[in-house]
């Protein structure tokens, strides 16, 4: 895990109102739930009491505060414990007994949870500019048994199209790969891709040779978790890989689109999205669940080709960020 950035870890729709949810996510079991006021609250699954999962409990007070199921002890939204029942109401409470919380935000219909240390105030949550305001969108979403460095890498893999995804996004059997080209604005990579058939007489062009690259097709991806294929000024696909833990990854998978505006028309649209993003996603699953290992790494015994450069960029980015002295990083790669 990279520390100090957002993950996107739920959908909205998962966290209903008056109830609370259980997941795992970035490695720990949490527990969600939406006070009186709105506001999401993220607490630590386990009862600092008895180590009862505490989502089992029932929300009380107006949803601001959640009681484990075991006990009765009551946590607020900051993980402290504000009543322990055997001890009557009237007694104070130690500040022993709490649990850690995480710092979330929701926002773009995702909740967000912010890795890290926790601030007075927080960064921006950096979500893709460009489809903050006049999209709709249809999505699913599914759990993918793979670290999510490794679903990632799915998603910058522009070499595998014309096998992987043969009859759908991939036809046409342009297997050879220009460049591609990448270019970083901060955490935001975004690489332009050029695949064409191969004549066998054609060698790929390197990245410097290719001038009118920003003609190309384009993707971007966000860190810590976040892709979008640019498909058009109108339609967008955007996944966001939630870390469960060392070996599970959940995916959520968007169509956003402009185009259609009428009601009725603009949600059969994008509920028929699901379908055809669900096809091509299974058809990755296929392959990526066999890869080995589950979780990528910078160092890896692998025989990389010029195609796996944006693989290359992440795997560097992801390590830099996760490394606390830059320096120190660059020297170990001479």
């Amino acid at each position: 895990m990279i520390k100090n950035q957002w993950y996107g870890i739920l959908d909205s729709k998962e966290l209903k109102k008056g109830k609370q949810i259980g997941v795992t996510r970035v490695n720990e079991k949490l527990v969600l739930w939406r006070g009186g006021d709105g506001k999401v609250n993220c607490i630590v699954d386990k009862c600092c009491h008895r180590g009862a999962s505490i989502s089992m409990g029932k929300l009380e007070c107006d949803h601001n505060q959640l009681a484990c199921p075991f006990h009765g002890f009551s946590y607020d939204g900051t993980g402290k414990v504000v009543t322990i029942p055997a001890n009557g109401k009237n007694t104070p409470v130690s500040e022993r007994y709490a649990v850690n919380s995480f710092y979330v935000e929701e926002k773009y219909d995702f909740i967000w949870l912010w890795y890290g240390e926790k601030r007075d105030e927080y960064p921006e949550i950096p979500f893709f500019e460009y489809l903050r305001t006049g999209f709709s969108y249809g999505s699913f979403s599914e759990n993918w048994s793979v670290h999510y460095s490794r679903a990632i890498e799915n998603q910058l893999d522009v070499v595998h199209l014309p096998f992987v995804h043969a009859t759908t996004i991939g036809r046409g059997h342009r297997t050879l790969v220009n460049g591609p080209v990448i270019e970083w604005e901060e955490n935001l990579m975004t690489l332009y891709v050029d695949n064409h058939l191969d004549d066998g007489k054609t060698t790929p062009k390197k990245a410097e040779e290719l001038l009118n690259y920003k003609e190309f097709f384009s993707l971007q991806f966000q860190m810590p978790n976040m892709w979008q294929n640019r498909i058009s000024d109108d339609i967008r696909i955007v996944a966001v890989f939630a870390p469960v833990d060392e070996e599970n990854t959940h995916i959520y998978l968007r169509f956003y689109q402009r185009f259609m505006k009428v009601p009725v028309l603009k949600q059969l649209v994008n509920f028929l999205s699901n379908f055809s993003n669900a096809i091509i996603q299974h058809q990755d699953r296929r392959v990526v669940l066999k890869q080995l290992p589950k979780k990528t790494d910078f160092r890896m015994k692998e025989n990389l080709i010029q195609g796996d450069a944006p693989i290359i960029e992440y795997r560097k980015r992801r390590s830099e960020l996760q490394n606390a002295n830059p320096e120190i990083f660059e020297e170990s790669l001479k």
